[in-house]
């Protein structure tokens, strides 16, 4: 089959870090345009990719994808055409700035056939498939309390639309680190309402410093932290059971890899060494656990097969929906 005719809007973090590299890493995808102002930066890494100013242009490509990075106010507005235009449609997340816009967006796909999915990259960090892979296995017996952090110390991120965007606009930390700790917290144990919140902003205008306890249908409890100010950072993950327990310091290794230049195809990619594996058991009776590899790449092998035989796309935009509403409700409350 031919490649999978691709255009990806923005090439900030989004675009550049996450999307492009796997598109142009996988034989199933072609980058044929990308819509930014950084053109020499494009032209540099991607030759052969057209580079445009509008999503104007890029309707008449012939394009059978099209993964939207930029900022979350514009999101909505850019899949609403695309589906429109019969194009299959990433959002990256956060998927809406309201919950409203999502579900809209959600029926307009169903309603017109146009494959739509959400990139909730953070699925597949190779610590949280380790945790999955010990859930699965009852390793930790009865969870009750799932710890989750994102946490780093960036005091002097200087101007970009993230320090300065409200939240009213998908601004803030619960709209940026918040969905995907809240994203992992669901798929691990299912629904949940916020029972308690504290949201601070310290250098952003819409928060920086973020604390949520979920409460789930299932009986555990979800303390999450997000913060962009944490002159020491606690665990990725601490997790409590009735068996064991399981922590598990640092962040999956993929973003910091592909900053520094790494390719998805590297033969290392994704890998933690041993001494960043976490523990599982008991004090004073634990073991190392192999960190999984971590496989973003993952998402777009699966993406293929939903295009191209109508598999299950790799994120249900519903799963999305419900993750901002439970990120609206957050800040309603805080």
């Amino acid at each position: 089959m031919s490649p999978l005719r691709t255009a990806v809007i923005g090439f900030g973090t989004a675009g550049r870090v996450f999307h492009s590299p796997f598109i142009a890493a996988d034989p199933d995808y072609t980058l044929h345009a990308v819509m930014t102002s950084r053109r020499d930066e494009v032209r540099a890494r991607y030759p052969e990719a057209l580079v445009v100013d509008s999503a104007d242009a890029l309707l008449d490509q012939g394009l059978d994808l099209v993964i939207i990075g930029s900022p979350p106010a514009t999101h909505a507005e850019l899949a609403d055409r695309f589906l429109d235009a019969g194009v299959a449609v990433v959002v990256d997340k956060p998927f809406t700035v309201t919950s409203g816009e999502g579900r809209a967006l959600v029926e307009k796909a169903d309603r017109l056939s146009v494959p739509l999915t959400v990139f909730q990259n953070r699925r597949w960090d190779g610590d949280f498939r380790t945790l999955q892979r010990l859930l699965a296995e009852k390793a930790l017996g009865d969870v009750w309390r799932f710890e989750s952090r994102f946490e780093w110390w960036k005091p002097d991120r200087g101007s970009s639309w993230k320090t300065s965007t409200p939240v009213t606009e998908g601004g803030g930390i619960l709209y940026d680190l918040g969905t995907h700790v809240i994203d992992q917290a669901v798929r691990l144990f299912g629904t949940a309402v916020p029972v308690y919140q504290e949201v601070a902003g310290r250098r952003s205008l819409g928060g920086d410093d973020a604390f949520v306890v979920l409460e789930h249908e299932s009986g555990v409890r979800s303390h999450l932290w997000m913060n962009g100010l944490a002159a020491q950072v606690g665990p990725r993950f601490r997790v409590l059971g009735s068996q064991a327990g399981f922590t598990k310091h640092g962040l999956d290794p993929q973003e910091a890899a592909l900053r520094a230049g790494a390719r998805p195809t590297d033969q290392d990619f994704g890998h933690e060494p041993a001494s960043a594996w976490g523990r599982v058991g008991i004090d004073g009776a634990t073991r190392a656990v192999p960190t999984e590899a971590g496989r973003y790449a993952e998402f777009y092998v699966l993406l293929a097969r939903a295009l191209r035989s109508g598999d299950p796309m790799p994120v249900d935009p519903r799963d999305s929906v419900r993750v901002v509403e439970l990120v609206e409700r957050i800040l309603a409350a805080a």
